[in-house]
């Protein structure tokens, strides 16, 4: 059969040249469609209408499992400590072993010393959170062998440890791919040599945490007559789906994990879990494998697995940077992606002028304000949500 194109009107032919350009553009632009909305909304379909992840635990379990499918064998794997303090944190303050309100984990790189020795200097400084702020507050940089295996790279950190006393290091690659060893290697030294802390947080080393803020946050839970458990809070990501973009570096191929949405978890930037919920992690990662590498993902499958669910807390920016003005200091918890700036910033968000700007009825209603406007703002998608200017 012929089509006879002198029976086509006008406007038939302009329908079907744009069915045409459609096509071509989706056939072109599918991956990143695909990605950006296929994917979300199968992930976002699983996460709220199925909402069922029992699937973890038969196919994650180490000995229900033993066997993956790319023929590889599912073990827990270790490594050996090369730096390791083990009784540095054994007791808070030096007069009871239950004194320790929060132990930080902050994920380091060999060679990022300069970051390091700026948190030591400001919001990770131990002193000052006991002299300012009456808490027992202990940190440790965890961190893995350099990529490189330069020699003097790890003569340098022996020094630092020598000098600091707050470096845990074992024997595997510091690379993107082994953050979940990282992740394993937190909740087991918790579990060895600091289960007595409240709370525990794991923060990446380029982000900046309000202590403070985060000392009266932590406190005003305590004073609940019921207790802390089960507590998991951060930026909470939900239905998030896996990254099937080979050139990406979250790329998750099927035979790792075939379904179409994450259990929800925490940015890894920066989260805090009270001291049951670390037992438990510990415990999940006993019996699950590790062959997740994304570590924020493999923290949302240990904690599926034992029943225990995040909870989103506004001033956790998760991967965004907070705006830079007193009205979002005062509530502040946690911000991404000052690798420069934390000395700077530490400074500004803690001066005691600060406060002053919200205090009183017109004082809390003029940082009201200027949050909704930095905040609420069409396509502002930078760290805290609109909901933020409001609380």
């Amino acid at each position: 059969m012929f089509m006879n194109f002198r029976r086509i009107h006008k406007c038939q032919c302009v329908q079907l040249l744009t069915t045409c350009m459609v096509l071509c553009v989706v056939m072109v632009s599918w991956e990143e469609l695909d990605h950006h909305v296929v994917s979300h909304m199968r992930s976002y379909t699983y996460r709220y209408l199925v909402n069922s992840y029992d699937f973890l635990n038969s196919n994650f379990n180490i000995k229900s499992n033993r066997h993956r499918k790319d023929g590889s064998t599912n073990v827990l794997v270790t490594y050996p400590y090369l730096i390791n303090r083990p009784g540095k944190y054994a007791r808070g303050d030096g007069k009871s072993g239950n004194d320790v309100l929060l132990l930080l984990f902050v994920k380091s790189s060999p060679e990022n010393f300069e970051r390091r020795q700026a948190i030591r200097d400001t919001w990770g400084n131990e002193s000052f959170v006991w002299s300012e702020l009456g808490a027992t507050v202990r940190m440790v940089f965890a961190l893995g062998v350099d990529a490189k295996r330069r020699s003097r790279v790890q003569r340098a950190l022996l020094q630092e440890d020598q000098t600091y006393g707050d470096l845990i290091q074992q024997d595997f690659l510091d690379t993107f791919h082994n953050l979940t060893a990282k992740l394993i290697m937190q909740f087991h030294w918790v579990h060895e040599y600091c289960p007595q802390a409240r709370f525990l947080m794991s923060a990446d080393d380029d982000i900046f945490v309000h202590m403070p803020n985060l000392v009266m946050y932590l406190r005003q839970l305590l004073s609940n007559k019921s207790g802390v458990k089960d507590f998991w809070v951060g930026h909470v990501h939900r239905g998030a789906p896996p990254v099937r973009r080979k050139e990406s570096k979250y790329h998750v191929p099927y035979y790792l994990y075939p379904w179409p949405s994450y259990p929800d978890y925490t940015a890894g930037a920066g989260y805090v879990v009270s001291g049951d919920v670390a037992a438990k992690i510990y415990q999940a990662t006993q019996e699950l494998n590790s062959s997740i590498y994304i570590d924020d993902v493999f923290m949302g499958i240990c904690a599926k697995a034992m029943a225990v669910s995040p909870q989103e807390h506004v001033y956790f920016s998760g991967e965004g940077k907070a705006l830079y003005h007193p009205c979002i200091y005062d509530h502040m918890i946690t911000s991404h992606g000052h690798a420069t700036d934390v000395r700077s910033l530490w400074q500004a968000a803690t001066d005691p002028a600060v406060y002053g700007k919200s205090r009183g009825f017109m004082g809390n209603l003029y940082c009201t304000a200027v949050r909704a406007m930095m905040l609420c703002r069409p396509y502002y998608q930078n760290s805290y949500s609109c909901m933020a200017a409001f609380t």
